[in-house]
């Protein structure tokens, strides 16, 4: 356990995403998800839905805003506006971590293609259809990194 961490960041998943670069997606599915079929890299979060995790994972990873689109939703079927419970509560959680970033859907290949390039994929147990995201890794700005409260040091200065 860490200070300030949600304890739903496995120590897996928090190498992932530490790992990711800049403009790498991560998927985020529900239990009912060919995880295993798509995924580059899986980590398994099992017993947890799918707003816990993503809230946790928003907690920690910067999303792109060097584009104009860096979080999609999966749809219902090929509906794609059509929002069900899952998808209004994915948009909230996004929007309290992210206020200026829109959630774009993707139709059924267009969203599965986008999961299969992914750099990871996390497989939750969420229970509801359509409860999928992908989230695209942004950059931690310099004037950022150094906030905290504590004077920033140079790595090499002794």
């Amino acid at each position: 356990m860490l200070k300030g961490l949600d304890p739903l960041l496995s120590p897996e998943l928090l190498s992932t995403l530490r790992a990711m670069g800049h403009g790498d997606e991560i998927a985020i599915v529900d239990g009912n998800y060919p995880g295993v079929e798509h995924a580059r890299r899986l980590i398994r979060l099992d017993g947890h839905g799918l707003i816990p995790v993503l809230d946790a994972v928003l907690s920690v990873l910067p999303i792109d805003d060097f584009v104009p689109e860096a979080i999609f939703r999966s749809t219902v079927k090929a509906e794609r506006d059509k929002l069900d419970p899952v998808h209004e509560e994915m948009i909230d959680c996004c929007a309290r971590h992210e206020p200026h970033q829109t959630v774009v859907p993707l139709v059924g290949q267009d969203f599965y293609g986008r999961v299969r390039a992914a750099h990871a994929l996390i497989q939750t147990s969420e229970p509801r259809l359509y409860g999928n995201i992908i989230l695209r890794k942004g950059v931690i700005y310099p004037h950022a990194a150094g906030e905290g409260g504590k004077p920033k040091v140079e790595p090499f200065d002794y």
